[in-house]
């Protein structure tokens, strides 16, 4: 598969899985027709669906289409057989109705277990056109081939884009509407700076009280002790005082 290709079918998936919720492993439901065209192709059918559709697969088939199947004869063996290898797919139908008509009924007015559809008929695929939310894969000659959704699936995606933009039953605001959320926004600039780094220290009340309590028992033992033993720190060495020498006048009178 070229890459151009194969981006173009990988955004379709996710256009199905976001607005319709598929989920792997695909349903594929097959019917006759495709059976029988890709085995006279010799083609492997499973491996092209997880191509074409990128993950993985489920192939099934109706009761209705394998009675079909059977009806073609001993020259359609192998298409019998490749039919086999899929799941049975349960359509509720006593008796046998055509494959096309089959497979409109499983899938319904809205495709609600999400089926794709590998037919190889194209009134099959043109009456498919009026689902929304159902990917059609079909053959052009040996080439498997994701159709683009339809514009009931486009239209059914627009509506459900829509609703979820309107505000919920119960008042509350929906995300992605800006109107009714009371969000404030955020002042672009500089940030001042962490209150808790600018915060002083905080001292305990128990490291107060046991400080005061400390200060208090030193004062308490200072006034208690002798005083003898309370050495004055402000104490001075003293200055010893120089004796006066008296010089006797030993000069004789006139």
């Amino acid at each position: 598969m070229r890459q151009k290709r194969a981006k173009a079918y990988k955004k379709l998936m996710a256009l199905y899985h976001i607005s319709f919720g598929f989920r792997e492993p695909y349903q594929v439901l097959v019917d006759s027709a495709m059976c029988t065209t890709s085995t006279a192709l010799k083609l492997d059918l499973v491996k092209q669906f997880a191509s074409v559709l990128q993950g993985n697969v489920k192939p099934m088939i109706t009761q209705c289409c394998m009675v079909e199947l059977y009806k073609l004869g001993r020259g359609e063996q192998p298409a019998v057989d490749l039919a086999k290898s899929f799941e049975r797919r349960k359509c509720n139908h006593r008796e046998a109705i055509p494959g096309d008509d089959c497979v409109a009924s499983v899938v319904g007015e809205t495709n609600k277990h999400r089926y794709v559809i590998a037919s190889d008929s194209q009134e099959m695929r043109t009456r498919l056109q009026g689902v929304p939310g159902v990917p059609v894969v079909h053959l052009n000659r040996t080439v498997m081939v994701l159709e683009p959704p339809s514009e009931a699936t486009m239209e059914a995606k627009r509506k459900a884009e829509e609703k979820a933009l309107l505000p919920a039953s119960d008042g509350r605001p929906v995300i992605g509407d800006v109107n009714a959320t009371e969000l404030k926004r955020k002042r672009k600039g500089p940030k001042g700076p962490n209150p808790l780094s600018v915060k002083k220290k905080k001292i305990r009340t128990e490291e107060v009280d046991e400080a005061k309590s400390g200060v208090k028992g030193k004062v308490e033992d200072d006034c208690d002790a002798p005083s003898g033993d309370i050495q004055d720190s402000s104490n001075k060495p003293k200055r010893k005082r120089r004796k006066k020498v008296h010089v006797a006048n030993t000069a004789d009178p006139d």
